[in-house]
């Protein structure tokens, strides 16, 4: 879902939006017409509120390259995906040096693009 994968949403997930915003519109109408009708500090504490009540915080967090390479292991094994270790482990290299980054979630959109090409479905 984080990706905007076209995977259905699980049964399990639900999403929520509320508003903290007490003036929609400004109180004067001059004020109104000459401006925008929502006070810029609700649109922040808004934002913060939605994050400190319903947010959760998901850690893509770096790795070394042996852990990076051994998620990619692990997704081949999980998927069965038949391919050269060898080949999958540079395109995957070379993937994350793109990226600018070696993680789990760099690692598993690594996986989606190798399945793709080779018209496999996840």
């Amino acid at each position: 879902m984080l990706e905007g994968g076209i995977e259905g949403r699980p049964d399990n997930v639900i999403f929520y939006a509320t508003s903290n915003r007490r003036h929609l519109m400004r109180r004067d109408m001059m004020e109104n017409e000459r401006s925008t009708a929502i006070i810029p500090s609700e649109a922040t504490e808004e934002k913060v509120s939605l994050s400190d009540r319903f947010g959760s915080w998901l850690g893509f967090h770096s790795c070394n390259q042996d852990e990076y390479l051994s998620m990619i292991d692990g997704y081949m094994e999980h998927y069965k995906i038949k391919a050269d270790k060898k080949d999958v482990h540079a395109g995957a290299l070379t993937w994350s040096r793109t990226r600018g980054a070696r993680s789990g979630r760099v690692a598993y959109q690594y996986m989606q693009d190798l399945a793709g090409r080779m018209g496999i479905k996840l």
